[in-house]
């Protein structure tokens, strides 16, 4: 008999819903994390302090209230790096705290230190104490998600040219910020310091950044983040970066040269898996040290060994990690369960706030689906003036031939909530007559679905079965 039915490495979001998962099965599981502190990237670097951090800003600078008081109010007059770790270590206690009471109370067993393969059924583990443990089970689960992407050519002091995770250590809030890699974590960092009237600029080699994205909501996004004092450069490629002490001298490859006080190198991220001695077990890894999953079960080339969350790529959020790890634990332990929902939420939570989910109006171009759009402005309800709002949108797109909704894409405030609405309508394949029929709180900025509906529906053609037709005494029937 092994030690353990399954034993997870990494207690990141996949992690952690594995290993509950498995506890309320009442199985034999262990977590082991290379961290004294639970959690994994998502709570200690990556999505809890990252949006911690952005609610902070946000609320010290008053940025919600510009609208009403303008550009120069503030709630705290200076504000300093030590204000927005206060709240981000208060944060990151409690999640490490619900997580410790989590594992209890499912009798999970915690093992700190670096595991590696060392046969089939077998990892070792040498723990920070010095010991090396080794343990067996009967089934794995890799979920040890990823590490920031460090290029040989990026000088990193730790000081003024960091990464990611170095960031959020920051001593001191610069005057002036270079964000390389407009991606997911670029975009939100680099718009949340503008929200604290830090001079940014914004690096991307390609000449488009977040393609996933619907383009026309890109566009809107595009132009507010340029409003909001964001200096974004597509299409410049770094030629070299130099480290001068007080500043940070970068020459891009169009020959123009950009100076800033720190800069941010956060183009890309790699998996986890290098210390784990994958050739022990046959597993193999792609250039970006990710693991292939079956994305059904999440099991890996080796049927005993599952992975899931950021190790496996793409989508790569929090939510679907949770999602996946529980599958994959169900599945490993031969425990029935429902199958995932086909739509999810993408959610970037930049200023302003991105949250799509479903097809974008590109897909249904690309699969040749007749289709009409319907737009809201966010300006155009009660709520929206009521908040101060001067931007904000959010887009629906329906079949003509079937009147489902297919995707929605917000831009704005509470957008990442918002989409829970047009995720609920899309898995339970509603149409847009959900949207005119329905009433919705007034006001709210929820209305906004009603708005972009009525948009849609007063250009679709009208079903048979609506039309009234009338007698002669001129009564509808």
């Amino acid at each position: 008999m092994h030690d353990y039915d399954l034993i997870i490495i990494g207690s990141g979001p996949a992690g952690r819903a594995a290993a509950i998962q498995a506890g309320k099965l009442k199985r034999r599981v262990l977590v082991i994390d290379r961290k004294d502190r639970l959690g994994g990237v998502s709570v200690h670097t990556g999505t809890i302090p990252s949006k911690t951090l952005r609610e902070t800003v946000l609320n010290l600078s008053g940025w919600r209230e510009r609208s009403f008081y303008g550009r120069s109010y503030r709630v705290k007059e200076d504000i300093g790096a030590g204000d927005l770790k206060a709240r981000l270590h208060m944060t990151l206690d409690h999640e490490v705290d619900v997580l410790e009471h989590q594992f209890n109370r499912n009798h999970v067993d915690v093992l700190n230190g670096f595991a590696r393969f060392t046969g089939a059924h077998e990892v070792e583990v040498a723990t920070e104490a010095g010991e090396v443990r080794r343990l067996t089970a009967d089934k794995f689960l890799i979920a040890t998600g990823t590490k920031t992407f460090r290029p040989d050519n990026v000088p990193f002091n730790g000081r003024n040219v960091v990464d990611s995770d170095e960031f959020l250590e920051l001593a001191r809030i610069p005057r002036s910020l270079v964000v390389v890699g407009a991606g997911v974590i670029g975009v939100e960092y680099a718009t949340m310091f503008a929200a604290l009237d830090v001079r940014v600029t914004l690096i991307e080699p390609r000449e488009t950044f977040l393609d996933f994205i619907d383009k026309r909501l890109i566009e809107d996004f595009t132009h507010q983040i340029r409003e909001n004092g964001v200096d974004l450069r597509l299409g410049s490629a770094i030629g070299k970066i130099e480290d001068a002490g007080e500043h940070v001298e970068i020459t891009l490859e169009n020959g123009r040269h950009v100076r800033a006080e720190m800069l941010l190198f956060a183009a890309g991220r790699m998996g986890a898996t290098a210390r784990l001695n994958l050739d022990a077990v046959g597993l193999e890894t792609d250039h970006r040290g990710r693991i292939e999953v079956d994305r059904k079960t999440y099991q890996t080339a080796v049927p005993h060994i599952y992975a899931a969350g950021d190790v496996i790529g793409h989508p790569s959020l929090a939510s679907t990690s949770l999602q996946q790890g529980r599958v994959a634990a169900c599945d490993a332990l031969n425990t029935p369960t429902l199958p995932e929902s086909p739509w999810f939420p993408y959610g970037i939570y930049s200023v302003p706030e991105i949250s799509t989910c479903g097809m974008s109006e590109e897909e249904m171009q690309e699969r040749g689906i007749p289709y009409e759009v319907g737009i809201a402005r966010f300006r155009e309800t009660s709520r929206g003036h009521i908040m101060g709002l001067e931007h904000g949108m959010l887009k629906m797109l329906f079949s003509l031939k079937t009147r489902r909704v297919l995707g929605v894409q917000i831009v704005g405030e509470g957008a990442t909530e918002l989409i829970h609405i047009a995720q609920a309508v899309l898995n339970l394949k509603g149409t847009v007559d959900y949207f005119v029929q329905n009433t919705f709180n007034y006001p709210t900025l929820a209305e906004a679905y009603k708005i972009a509906g009525l948009d849609a529906f007063n250009r679709m053609p009208i079903p048979e079965e609506y039309k009234v037709t009338r007698d002669k005494a001129g009564k509808g029937k």
